[in-house]
């Protein structure tokens, strides 16, 4: 039968004591790692979130104890009395290999069956299999180490922002659905039937609200939600640090939010992170990486060889290029030999997926010199090409052309991280991080046939692009920022619009009749008739900060209890149906599938 911990309190956790604690009398508490019978000795393992401690039991401890001790397995839950004493035999690699405890009182706190993988350091055991168990992963002392980063961050965030004089204001959780970006979560009202809250993509209407209620410094660790497709750096629910300033502009913003990353990289991890930031236009970035979060940590930059193209008869360049489009490359160095013409032809079929018709290649091998291309070019358009690359003996050059830039910088900005990943480019030895500016106010919808903000509704326009608001909205430029971190968007803001007269041309803009606007947004168009003060702000994703300053591979590794690409959580079997009465209580009745 379990025991009770009735008159036992824990002095010390497993992973803190020392050769210091020598001769004292400690009651510790955990789960056992492993025992280990040696006949007249047996040692258990206890461990708990601060590590592991060595419990010892001989021919003085007590039969009752040494029994106890003799049965106990894997993952038991144990509390142990005992003294501390040197050990006969160290271990170097454990902080608490220098003692161990000998034991007089040990209670068997609850038994555990045997678990469906190991309770270790590290694990090749399917994620599936960890996240059906995750409160067993969880006790593993890597994902524990994970957490335990993932709060010390939080608390910098939170002293730092306090220090810089921010109120931390929570912001509803039910809010008005405003379809415009992700597809909310819908929550049914019982109070209303057929009306619906939903789960907030951010609290960016309320944050500014609350710049116009005079909180001039707000933040928040926020919990948001969106609906969308999971990559293995999203989740349907995640956590933002979030803030906003008044009476502030772009500058002011940036350099809060350096302070930021400086004092967290030096309170968590040691780090010192040298600022200003670098800091490069959305233009720039396009051109010379195909990204908006450029990777700098290693070159193979993209060129532009349409200048030396641009009288060419071959008709992939040509018609790319005569339907306002580009051709633009990028050279793998001295790697010609290492990619072999296989692996070429997979990267043709992978870049397809980014909406390009193919990659043209020319390989500059030690056994001869290979192209899909070089021979429907005239030999001194091949040959500008190649000086164009900076093409060299060893080099792989690798091409895409398309009537559309995005094309060109998602097919090549992708290539480009992929081959660095591929080949060991990349410099890990120290965080390389980023401010990208100046991005494009909108950005054109195939699907909806117009123009959507790329940011959202609220973001200001630069001041010298308002003339062009309906006369050319695809040039204008915002006062918007994201900052970077080795490839990865860390956080994103913008000046907001504070202006009634604005925000009502930003609305026709995007193509919302004063109904519609008034309709979806109507509560924060009726607030700025009453003063709103210029205002600006940004929001830090926590989980992919954790994930980046802790080197892990996914955001999954960093959450308790994460969701997998389908939006399921594999331990609790969530979504699942739900009682019939309850939908009836909310007025809801489910079509029947044929």
């Amino acid at each position: 039968m379990p025991e009770s911990l009735t008159g036992l309190k824990r002095t010390n956790y497993c992973g803190e004591l020392r050769a210091a604690d020598c001769g004292r009398e400690v009651t510790v508490c955990g789960w056992v790692q492993r025992q280990r019978d040696l006949g007249q000795l047996i040692f258990i393992d206890l461990r708990d979130r601060t590590g592991i401690v060595q419990l010892a039991f001989g021919d003085k401890t007590d039969r009752e104890v040494f029994q106890k001790a003799f049965a106990a397995r894997a993952e038991f839950v144990l509390a142990a009395r005992g003294t501390v004493r040197e050990r006969s035999a160290k271990n170097a690699e454990l902080p608490t290999g220098d003692i161990e405890i000998e034991v007089e009182e040990l209670r068997v706190l609850a038994k555990s069956e045997t678990p469906p993988f190991a309770i270790e350091e590290k694990t090749d055991v399917k994620e599936d299999l960890r996240l059906k168990y995750r409160y067993l992963d969880l006790r593993r002392p890597e994902m524990q180490r994970k957490i335990i980063g993932r709060h010390r961050i939080v608390k910098a965030a939170r002293d730092y922002f306090d220090e810089n004089g921010f109120l931390e204001i929570e912001t509803p959780n039910l809010i008005k659905s405003t379809p415009e970006g992700a597809r909310d979560y819908l929550v049914p009202s019982r109070m209303f039937p057929g009306s619906f809250f939903a789960l907030p993509q951010s609290p960016q209407l309320y944050k500014q609200l609350l710049m116009l209620s005079g909180y001039d410094r707000y933040m928040q660790v926020a919990r948001c939600f969106r609906d969308e497709d999971l990559r293995a750096d999203r989740q349907p629910e995640f956590t933002q640090i979030d803030f906003e300033m008044s009476f502030v502009s772009q500058d002011d913003v940036m350099a809060i939010a350096e302070g930021f990353i400086k004092d967290v990289y030096q309170k968590v991890l040691g780090l010192e992170i040298r600022t200003p930031l670098r800091r490069m236009t959305w233009q720039e970035a396009m051109n010379r990486f195909g990204s908006d979060k450029p990777d700098l940590r290693f070159g193979m930059e993209l060129t532009d060889v349409s200048e030396a193209l641009k009288n060419t008869e071959f008709r992939v360049f040509a018609g790319a290029l005569s339907a306002g489009g580009s051709v633009r490359g990028i050279n793998l160095k001295r790697q010609a030999d290492a990619l072999s013409r296989k692996e070429i032809d997979k990267l043709g079929e992978w870049v397809k997926s980014y909406g390009a018709k193919g990659l043209a290649w020319t390989r500059l091998a030690s056994g001869g010199e290979t192209s899909s291309y070089e021979k429907f070019l005239a030999p001194e358009e091949a040959a500008a090409v190649r000086k164009a690359l900076g093409a060299e003996a060893g080099d792989v050059l690798f091409l895409v052309a398309s009537g559309e830039n995005k094309v060109v910088f998602d097919s090549l900005g992708a290539l480009r991280k992929e081959l660095a990943g591929r080949f060991g480019l990349i410099d890990d030895s120290k965080p390389c991080l980023l401010w990208v500016t100046d991005f494009p106010l909108f950005e054109y919808s195939k699907e909806e046939n117009r123009f959507v903000a790329m940011h959202h509704p609220f973001t200001m326009p630069r001041e010298e692009d308002l003339g062009k608001l309906e006369s050319d909205p695809g040039s204008v430029l915002a006062i918007a920022y994201d900052m970077v971190l080795n490839g990865n968007e860390l956080g994103g803001g913008s000046v907001r619009i504070n202006r009634p007269d604005i925000q009502e041309r930003m609305f026709q803009a995007l193509g919302f009749t004063p109904e519609q606007a008034q309709e979806r947004f109507g509560f924060l168009i009726d607030a700025f008739r009453y003063g709103a003060p210029p205002h600006a702000g940004m929001a830090f994703g926590l989980d992919r900060l954790v994930m980046l300053m802790l080197g892990c591979d996914s955001i999954r590794d960093v959450i308790a209890f994460p969701k997998v690409a389908s939006s399921a959580e594999l331990m609790s079997s969530a979504p699942t149906g739900v009682d019939p009465k309850q939908l009836e209580e909310l007025g809801i009745s489910l079509l029947k599938k044929d």
